[in-house]
């Protein structure tokens, strides 16, 4: 198998580092059918690379714009794997190949007689099913979010903008022991929100405001991904019934979630309830899976039939349409165990907490 996308190559080497922002080297692992796994990386990494497990660690001084690397890894590979068999590359949905299109297509070249398959299947498996140290991991990701979510009225008085919650939030979540803040999301207005994923608007909050905040921050490569709600000032009488329906929603999938049951199952018990309280019609998915990556598999969809099984992570998240461009999002991290499930963030309360503000 060989790797090419950060949370891969580091499920199985432990290689941690913030480098990967840069695109400008690629970075690869080989899995054998026997043995350890290999590294063929720039040398710039090698250092840290040789405090992982392995020990096979093979360099080029990177960029090389004639050979970045191609020519190192196809010698690598034809040593490991004999002619005729298969190499296994993640091709399938929530995949990415880290690596340029055209030295892609110069190694098939220096490969001829070895075929390309798809890994996406097997890696989806053993990655969705968490070991005891990564639930703890992911765990304390949650506790980091909730400390500083609980901290949010300390952020948010009158007269700060949206723009300004969002960077101190971020700093909140950094004092509370978060190692990166890699995704922050949110939004605040009258009534409800517009949607979930637009920048942060400089505009001050104001009395009646919806305000939502949603972290995907990460302590020691894993994320925690929740959001929470507040109302400026006193909550409109809608607003706070919708809050509630949302938290009986999770509530409902959080005691459908259990071995046995599929990703179906879990929006099959929230999708009728929201779209019988919503001002429009509830699509998309409504949770994932959570871990290495902000989202992974399954994705809580009528179309995925993943049977759930002990040590997945998934987020509940469900939401509502308030009216024409206002919404409610509402979003928890579970664990599933033998028997059934446990929250890994701590749970929101029923009620719309409502910040102190003047009238």
């Amino acid at each position: 198998m060989l790797l090419t996308a950060e949370p891969d190559v580091r499920y199985f080497t432990g290689f941690l580092t913030r480098f990967w922002e840069s695109p400008t080297r690629p970075w690869f692992v080989i899995l054998p059918a026997q043995g350890k796994p290999v590294a063929v990386i720039p040398a710039i990494g090698a250092q840290l690379m040789g405090k992982t497990w392995l020990r096979d660690i093979r360099t080029w001084d990177s960029p090389d714009y004639k050979d970045d690397g191609v020519t190192l890894l196809a010698d690598t590979i034809r040593e490991l794997a004999p002619a005729g068999g298969r190499i296994g590359v993640p091709m399938g949905r929530e995949s990415a190949l880290r690596m340029p299109l055209a030295d892609w297509t110069r190694l098939a070249s220096l490969l001829p007689d070895h075929a390309p398959t798809d890994a996406s299947p097997l890696l989806r498996d053993l990655q969705a099913i968490k070991s005891p140290t990564e639930i703890a991991l992911i765990r304390e990701a949650c506790g980091i979010g909730g400390r500083a979510f609980a901290r949010v009225p300390e952020i948010a008085r009158p007269g700060v903008t949206l723009a300004e919650l969002f960077r101190r939030f971020q700093v909140l979540l950094l004092e509370e022991g978060a190692d990166w803040v890699s995704y922050l999301a949110g939004g605040a207005s009258p009534g409800g929100y517009s949607d979930v994923i637009s920048p942060a608007e400089d505009r001050p909050l104001t009395a009646g405001d919806l305000l939502m905040l949603d972290t995907g921050s990460v302590s020691q490569g894993y994320f925690c991904d929740f959001d929470r709600n507040w109302s400026v000032g006193r909550a409109l009488p809608e607003v706070k019934e919708a809050n509630r329906i949302l938290h009986d929603v999770t509530e409902a999938a959080f005691e459908a979630a259990r071995p046995g049951a599929t990703a179906h199952d879990l929006h099959a018990v929230m999708s009728p309830v929201l779209n019988a309280h919503s001002h429009g019609d509830v699509g998309g998915r409504l949770g994932h899976g959570l871990g290495m990556r902000l989202t992974e598999s399954p994705s809580l969809i009528p179309a995925d039939r993943t049977e759930l099984v002990p040590g997945m992570v998934l987020t509940l998240e469900p939401w509502l349409a308030l009216g024409p461009d206002r919404m409610i999002v509402h979003e928890e991290n579970i664990i599933l165990h033998e028997t059934g499930a446990d929250w890994l963030t701590p749970r929101a309360p029923r009620e719309l907490q409502e910040l102190e503000w003047p009238e």
